[in-house]
């Protein structure tokens, strides 16, 4: 077996069939969510153009299980995304997003791993919600406090939100090094 710390190679053919280059047979999207959901990376690739394609077959995955009614990601959490989109916060989602699964695979593998039972998964989730309003409140336009005026008319508020965020993440970071 491949090194698993190594991405599993697709190739995309011209056919759009996707090829395992480990087992040298064609995939599907589920047998990819499958690898994926293995704890294996993928890469997959355009065999003639070289174009790397992950992303937009992640994304496609995603999809597809919305589609089909398996539902994890809340409307406002997609609102959220979107407007990320059009907004100062793109630049800090992808850090925040990934910031935010970290500490949740370190949980989950800590309950898992460790056997322990941790209570209180609702508290958490409270607080990444809270922290991912605390972080968009400052934006133009957006406030995840209902209002619709923009950052640059509240000057004192954004150190204030930045403040906040910092202690709320050093309070999850304690809690989440009390359960280690």
């Amino acid at each position: 077996m491949a090194e698993d710390n190594k991405p599993l190679l697709i190739k995309r053919y011209a056919s759009r069939r996707l090829y395992n280059t480990e087992t040298s047979d064609y995939v599907t999207l589920d047998d990819i969510a499958g690898f994926i959901r293995d704890g294996r990376e993928v890469q997959i690739v355009d065999l003639k153009s070289g174009d790397d394609l992950t992303r937009q077959y992640l994304l496609q995955i995603i999809a597809e299980h919305e589609s089909r009614g398996e539902n994890m990601l809340p409307v406002n959490v997609l609102n959220d995304l979107v407007r990320s989109y059009t907004n100062q916060a793109q630049s800090m989602m992808p850090q925040f997003l990934q910031a935010s699964f970290d500490m949740f695979r370190e949980g989950q593998e800590k309950m898992i791993g460790g056997g322990m039972k941790v209570p209180g998964l609702d508290v958490i989730q409270a607080q990444q919600e809270a922290f991912l309003k605390a972080m968009t409140s400052g934006f133009s336009g957006w406030s995840g406090a209902g209002s619709t005026e923009p950052a640059e008319d509240k000057p004192a508020e954004e150190g204030e939100d930045l403040d906040d965020i910092k202690k709320q993440l050093a309070e999850l970071q304690s809690k989440l090094n009390k359960m280690s």
